[in-house]
């Protein structure tokens, strides 16, 4: 259970959930803890040295994220949060071009579903599904199940080489909106 100390926290979405970091740093005892969605991942206390770098990993894919804390004059520190060896903002950023995500209800509950599109990997709550694709006449699809529903991502072409390629989720034949996480 994350304590009161708390200093900084971040959501990290990635294609098996979204990650909740928060740290406490104890400036005047130099404690360190990181938690990981309520979990505590990393203790150290006592510490001389207030600044440097807490590495840890997020994730089934064991994604590297590390925390950096620096000192911006007195007692006063800035926190960053580094994910797969870029900052948080620019990890965003790659992630929102190489991945589609959708939250759709399915049987009265949320359902994640993460397309990676390097890949063509999908994700349903954590959980890398079956699927098996095939070509159609205006693009591919990529059939899965969710319980008992059928799923389909359709990748259309926009008609322009800048539009790019257009991933959409249909659920038992339905258009699901996108999601921003």
């Amino acid at each position: 259970m994350p304590c009161g100390d708390a200093v900084a926290v971040w959501d990290v979405a990635l294609s098996d959930g979204v990650y909740r970091v928060e740290f406490a740093h104890g400036t005047t005892t130099g404690k360190r803890v990181v938690y990981v969605n309520g979990t505590e991942v990393i203790r150290k206390d006592w510490m001389f040295k207030l600044v440097g770098k807490e590495t840890f990993s997020l994730g089934s894919a064991d994604t590297k994220a590390t925390i950096n804390i620096e000192a911006v004059g007195g007692f006063a520190y800035e926190y960053s949060l580094n994910v797969g060896g870029k900052s948080l903002q620019k990890f965003i950023d790659h992630r929102a071009k190489t991945t589609k995500t959708w939250v759709v209800q399915v049987d009265g509950a949320d359902c994640r579903v993460v397309l990676e599109k390097d890949t063509m990997d999908v994700w349903c709550n954590g959980q890398k599904v079956e699927t098996t694709g095939e070509f159609v006449d205006d693009g591919t699809e990529t059939h899965f199940t969710v319980g008992e529903h059928t799923c389909c991502i359709k990748a259309t072409s926009g008609g322009k080489k800048k539009n790019g390629i257009d991933h959409s989720l249909l659920l038992d034949g339905l258009k699901v909106p996108a999601s921003s996480q």
